[in-house]
């Protein structure tokens, strides 16, 4: 472990925090487990925000497995919880590496000891290049590979390489919908400002994101990353002509198609020999009651999750909002203590799994959240439902990417429903 990581478990919570109870005593972030709370008992402030440990565990070995058996690796994204001891947790549990977004999420994993990453995203100009390179001067150790999709790209890692005194390694990000190298022309042009910095930077293989082609149409979208699988393979293509000794990567590979980058680009590494392809999935891991359950419900109609036997609906939600009945003001409206500062609500609004009250697990059926305030959620109640002041509704939420980045620590639950472990999380 880390000296950051050793140092995370160490600092204090007290009930600054959302979940913490008011009045308690400050404890560290290692003993939350031994406070033996539970949500739907009330024993936390609520709202809160909680991660079910055992389904977090099955999604990564389903994950994994299905990796190791399409000869893949996985580089999680860690925008989903940017949560340090998670990513960790992920590379020590056998991952490549990990993906971040931007220089902040890079700083905070390499001071976390996950020293191999990726920076799949373009990060500006001269400026952003020299930070760059003042945070790999500060981590010797890193093993970070950075995207281009534009000479200007190339040139800002090449400042970043001049400021860390070391040689960066590039890959050619190809792309539609969002960034990325549009045609031949734009990828021989990132390649011939990559070679004029021999000293500088090394091509390391090709990038790209298919879920930016996505669209509400299935065939479209199948139609869409097909043709975005094939500009990247000739986009390797011609970066392999370049560089016909180094072990090269392809990476792409979100939560919702990555069957379809499988079937496309493992066909591509394999005929190479010396290629590996990553997928960059973050958000299965924690599933979700909306955005992801319908894109692997999707999975599975078109028979993309190949893992002997398991189908994507074996992936399980991880993440719960809990919150409290504040007020019945009218016969079917319940308000209920949390809003949009507390869960997403760009894909889906949350939904009521379960009412909790004195112990009891009580039907949640009919109960549907209708909208949202800053800090109140109005909840549609069917005639007949004797949802009281004081029950506790547990929610599942959709996308898990902007509901976690609002809470700065989760709180992960075992079997029992009992707190065991908390995560800080470091969104900035």
């Amino acid at each position: 472990m880390s000296l950051f990581l050793d140092a995370l478990l160490d600092s204090p919570l007290d009930d600054s925090i959302r979940g913490v109870p008011p009045g308690a005593a400050p404890l560290r972030l290692r003993d939350v487990g031994a406070q033996g709370w539970r949500p739907a008992a009330g024993d936390m402030a609520l709202p809160v925000l909680t991660l079910d440990e055992d389904a977090f565990a099955a999604n990564r070995d389903l994950i994994f497995a299905y990796a190791r058996r399409h000869g893949v690796a996985l580089a999680p994204h860690a925008k989903t919880p940017m949560a340090p001891q998670i990513a960790s947790a992920l590379v020590e549990a056998g991952a490549w590496g990990a993906t971040v977004a931007n220089l902040q999420q890079a700083a905070v994993l390499l001071r976390a000891g996950v020293t191999r990453l990726i920076l799949a995203n373009e990060i500006g100009g001269r400026a952003s290049g020299e930070r760059l390179g003042a945070l790999l001067a500060a981590h010797p150790d890193a093993d970070l590979r950075a995207f281009a999709d534009s000479p200007a790209a190339v040139e800002t890692l090449a400042a970043a390489a001049r400021a860390a005194g070391r040689r960066l390694p590039v890959l050619v990000e190809v792309g539609a919908g969002r960034a990325g190298a549009r045609d031949r022309a734009a990828v021989d042009a990132i390649l011939a400002a990559i070679v004029r910095h021999p000293g500088l930077l090394v091509l390391d293989g090709v990038a790209t994101y298919e879920g930016a082609v996505a669209t509400a149409d299935p065939a479209e979208t199948a139609a869409n990353i097909a043709v975005l699988m094939r500009r990247t393979a000739e986009a390797f293509a011609l970066v392999r002509a370049l560089a016909p000794e180094r072990p090269l990567l392809l990476t792409a590979g979100g939560s919702a198609f990555f069957d379809m980058v499988v079937a496309g680009l493992v066909p591509v590494a394999e005929a190479d020999g010396n290629a590996t392809l990553v997928l960059r999935s973050g958000a299965i891991f924690f599933h979700d009651h909306g955005v992801y359950e319908r894109a692997l419900g999707a999975l599975d109609a078109r028979q993309g999750f190949a893992c002997g036997g398991a189908t994507a609906a074996d992936f399980r939600p991880a993440l719960r909002l809990w919150a409290e009945v504040l007020t019945r003001p009218e016969p079917e409206l319940a308000i209920c203590g949390f809003g949009m500062r507390d869960a997403s609500f760009d894909q889906d609004l949350p939904r009521p799994l379960r009412v909790h009250r004195d112990g009891a697990a009580l039907s949640a059926e009919g109960l549907r959240v209708t909208r949202l305030n800053d800090q109140h959620a109005f909840v549609a109640v069917p005639g007949g439902h004797d949802l009281a002041v004081g029950d506790i509704v547990e929610f599942g939420i959709s996308h898990p990417c902007t509901c976690i980045d609002r809470w700065r620590v989760l709180f992960g639950l075992g079997a029992d429903g009992r707190v065991r472990s908390a995560y800080r999380t470091f969104f900035g």
